[in-house]
Formats: C-alpha cells, structure tokens, sequence
C-alpha cells in the first residue's frame, strides 16, 4: 500500500496554520464587514452632513474622501507592519482604533473634525484590511480552500457595502449619526470576538522592519490624496502643483531607500511581474469606475430626482447583494477562467451596467435605473472576487499582508481620484446635476472598459 507523504508546504503548513482557519475566516470577513459599512455610509449621510455642518459644494468630497486618505495613505504600510510585526496584532489595533475613530466621527460638529475622524478611520481600516487578507492566506494554504475563502472574503466586502446604506440610510431618517454609532459599538464587540479566536503569524524574513520606507510612503500617498481633493477646485491652483511636486518627490525618496534597504517593504522587482500588475490595475480601475460612481450616486439621486435617503440605500443594497452572491459563487469559475480574465469580465459588465443607467436620472426615474445596477453588481462580484485572490497569488507567501496592502492601495487611490472626478463631472454645469448624471456614467463606463483592456493586456509572457 502506498503511503502518501504532506510536501513540504503541507508541512510547514500543519506546524504554523491556526487550528480553527474556519473560524479565522469568519472573524476576519465579519470585521471587514464593519469596516466597508462603516465606509460606505457617507454616501447615505452626505444630505445631512452637510445641513449640520453647513458644508458648501467644494469641500463635499471631503466627507466622501476621508476614509479614502488614510487607507490609501496606510495600506501598503500597514500590510507590511503586519507581517514583520504581526497580522493579529495588527488586525486587533485596527479593529479597536476602527471602534474610537467612528466615535469621534458620531461627536462630530463641523466638517473639518468629521473628516480627520474619517481619515483616522481610514488607517484603522487599512490594518484590517491588509492584515485579514494576510491571516487568511496563512490559514489556508494555496488551492481550492484559498480560492473559497478570497471568494467568502470578497462576498464580505460586497455584503459589507450592501448592509451599511441600509443602516445608516434607515437611521439616518431620525439622525444622521445613529448609524456611525451603531458601527462604533459593533468594531468593539467584533474585536473582542477576535482576541478568543485569532493566532499570531508574521513573516520570517527577518530585519527590521522599513519603518523609513513606510514613513516615506505614508507621506508620499498623503500628499498625492490630498492633492486629488482639492484638484476638482482647480488642477491649476499652486497649493495643488506643490501638494503634486511633493508627491513626486517623496515617491523618488521611497524608491531611493527601498532599493538599499536590508528588508524593503515592498520588493520593486514585483513591478515588473504582470500578475503583480494585474493586481494592482484592476484595483486601481476599480476604485476609479465602481467605488467612485456608487460612493457618489446615493447623494446624486437625492439632490436630482429627490429620492429618499432609504431609497437610495435600497438601490445600493441591490447592488451590492448581487455582488455579494455572486462573489460567494466566484469559485466555480476558477476552473474556466483566470483572475486576470474574470477581472476583465468584471470590467465589462460594470461598463455595461452604467451604459445601461443612462437616460434615468434626466427622466426622473428610478426604477429605469434597476437592470443596470444588478448588471454592475455582478461585474462588481467578480472584481471583489477576483481581486484579493490576484494580490495574495502574486507575492511570496511571507508576503500576504504587504500584497494585500498594494493591491488595496491602488484601489482606494483610484477612489479617491474617483470620487473627485465624479463630483466634478456631476457639477460641471452649475444647476444642471441632471444631466451631470449621464455625463458621470458615460465616464465610469469609459474608465471600466480601460480597465478591461490593461488588465487583459498584463498576460505572462512565455518564454
């Protein structure tokens, strides 16, 4: 009788991986849960945010961005704190600080304190996001279990962002900052969950870690956001070229210390890997077409055909459910289609689903908007799939976390510019939003179909 022997992986594996993964993932994808509906409710809450805080039209984007600042900011540092210093440790300071920064934004009483609270939310959601997708990898080696449990991971992002509308959009109808605080108590409970179930596991590497190189970066992804803000004002503006000349030159100083550091945060060699970059341009283009159009299309809807702050959740809810099953289903299709090419499938109906929408807003009917929000939901399912299988798949294994981070950085830098576009697409005419609509779509459906095109484009090349 044959005896069959565990390879070394399998090995490896069975000395270090948690002994419950199942309910590693579980914990993990509840608090990312919290963490995406904590970041989705601005759109619900834009209306009265901005009647309490008697914020004018061009520094709206700023309730909007703040969360997308700190994660762009802290993501690809924070996914490579975590593996040097810990993915638990980690993911516990960010689920706490997720809790304390909420609270602070629920205190609130202008918009500047409201934002720096986001912003402060923004780097507790970029060590939960970089850490969880790390401490997954870790508990599921390579293989099917990993694909299912990116896909149950992905369906938590989705299921995320289709719950936290309804939350805040339903008690946003008594008070705007019920649901911030609801999200507040959440975060804590969830951490204490989490301190019972979840195991250490960090890179063994060795080093020190780049603390130079985060601080650089930090600095750099600052400025860069900050300078996407304010640019829909005026790309012209000085304050916005300096914020631009800054990033630059804190981008050189980043690169200059990466290349002689002992242990670089990230290896630069990985950028002229097409999986790496795959998953860094999928990311990019879909914080820059889906993230940016649904962030802004709740508020949108209200200001032009006067929907209801529950209704526009509703239609959030939609697409994001479909995102949610059909993420949750993305595992079947491993075995007919790359991640490469179910990211550009993504792309595409997401192209299809806004085409689809145009038209509604200027005849003052929702329900016109229906087919093309489940058609983005099932390309937005995919993306949220396919993406985080993509960003763990193409780094070393020790480097889980510090992929993560990278392929979540793009995303919420490409928010981030989105956002800002979208805005200022929308309110390009003075007093015409409603024909701001279609232009907004037009665009969304143009940058998704760019992002199909580099995405299938960024193929191994065979030697």
């Amino acid at each position: 009788m044959t005896t069959v022997r565990p390879t070394a992986v399998e090995r490896a594996h069975a000395q270090h991986s948690p002994h419950r993964p199942q309910a590693v993932l579980t914990v993990t994808a509840i608090v990312t849960a919290i963490a995406l509906m904590d970041y989705t409710a601005p759109a619900l809450t834009l209306h009265g945010m901005t009647a309490d805080f008697h914020t004018p039209a061009s520094e709206q984007a700023w309730l909007l961005n703040g969360t997308s600042l700190g994660l762009a900011a802290l993501l690809l540092v924070a996914g490579s704190l975590a593996d040097d210093y810990g993915r638990r440790r980690a993911f516990l300071t960010g689920t706490i600080a997720m809790s304390v920064a909420t609270g602070l934004g629920t205190l609130a009483s202008s918009t500047l304190t409201f934002t720096l609270a986001r912003v402060a939310l923004g780097a507790a959601c970029a060590l939960i996001i970089s850490s969880s997708l790390g401490l997954i990898a870790h508990a599921y080696p390579a293989g099917h279990g990993r694909v299912r449990a990116m896909g149950v991971w992905g369906a938590a992002v989705s299921g995320g962002t289709a719950i936290g509308p309804l939350v805040a959009g339903g008690l946003a109808e008594v008070n705007w900052r019920l649901g911030y605080a609801a999200f507040a108590v959440a975060a804590l409970l969830a951490a204490a969950v989490a301190t019972r179930v979840l195991g250490e596991s960090k890179s063994s590497r060795g080093g020190r870690p780049d603390l130079p190189g985060a601080a650089a970066l930090g600095a750099a992804m600052s400025t860069l956001l900050t300078a996407l803000t304010l640019g829909r004002d005026g790309w012209l503006r000085l304050p916005v070229a300096l914020l631009l000349v800054a990033t630059v030159l804190l981008a050189t100083v980043f690169v200059a210390i990466e290349r002689h550091s002992a242990a670089p945060m990230i290896d630069l060699s990985l950028l002229r890997r097409p999986p790496f970059l795959a998953s860094m341009t999928g990311a990019l283009f879909t914080g820059l077409s889906v993230i940016a159009l649904f962030s802004y299309l709740p508020a949108l809807l209200q200001q032009t055909i006067g929907i209801s702050a529950i209704g526009a959740a509703w239609l959030v809810c939609l697409w994001s459910g479909v995102a949610f099953l059909v993420a949750l289903q993305a595992r079947r299709l491993t075995n007919h289609f790359s991640a490469r090419h179910q990211l550009a499938l993504g792309f595409l109906l997401t192209a299809v689903g806004a085409l689809t929408m145009l038209g509604a807003v200027p005849a003052g009917s929702w329900p016109r908007l229906l087919p093309g929000v489940v058609v983005s939901g099932l390309g937005t399912g995919l993306l949220n799939a396919a993406l985080p299988r993509l960003a763990v798949d193409s780094v070393p294994p020790e480097r889980a976390s510090m992929g993560s981070g990278a392929n979540n950085t793009a995303r919420y830098i490409g928010s981030a510019a989105g956002v800002a576009l979208t805005i200022a697409v929308a309110t390009s005419s003075p007093g015409h939003q409603v024909q701001g609509a279609d232009k907004v779509l037009a665009v969304t459906a143009v940058l998704a179909l760019l992002g199909a095109v580099t995405t299938l484009a960024l193929r191994e090349r065979s030697l």
